[in-house]
Order: structure tokens, then sequence, then C-alpha cells
């Protein structure tokens, strides 16, 4: 069973027990977050879609941690012109396990 489902405007597939790095929560480690736009749920009886969403179905997880992704270096240049700068940025995620689909 799977379900594709919507948060902060990005879509995820979530299956049980699987591990999903979503972006940066403000929720503390071992909380539990229902999350209820759910766009499509498949599991042994069908495959409902929603419009947009599926009513009645949910998916439960549980954050786990907060993690950084790798650095992303960023070079300005413009030539002749002796101008060069280098900016770097690390993406914030938080990392949740899926416990549950209900749908």
């Amino acid at each position: 069973m799977y379900a594709l489902f919507e948060y902060k405007g990005k879509q995820y597939k979530a299956e049980k027990d699987a591990r999903i790095l979503v972006d940066k929560l403000d929720a503390e480690k071992g909380a539990k977050i229902d999350i209820d736009t759910v766009l499509l749920v498949s599991g042994d009886d069908g495959v409902k879609v929603g419009s947009p969403y599926v009513s009645g179905a949910k998916v439960q997880v549980v954050v786990e941690d907060s993690v950084r992704d790798k650095k992303v270096l960023v070079l300005k240049y413009k030539s002749k012109k002796d101008y060069r700068r280098l900016i770097g940025h690390r993406q914030e995620y938080t990392a949740v396990k899926v416990e549950s689909i209900i749908g």
C-alpha cells in the first residue's frame, strides 16, 4: 500500500515504514503529524484518486531528525571586471518516518 501526498507545496510518495525528507519543520523529535492532503491511495481494494484530495485519507508520520543537505556553491563572475563572488548554501530538511496510511 502506498499514498501520494502533498506537504508544504511539494508531493511525496509514502509507503509504510519509509523514511522521507521534507522541508524543515518546526516540530520536536518524536512528534506525530497527521497529513490529510492525500492525492492518491493505492491498496488491495484498488486505487483511489482525489479531486483534489481523497476524503477521509491521511498519512501519519513521526519526526525523526533534522538534517542538512550537501553544500551547493554558487559562483558569480563577470569577465574582465575583476568581479567574483562565491556563495554557499546548505538546505535544511526534516526526516520523517511513515507510521501508517489510512485511506
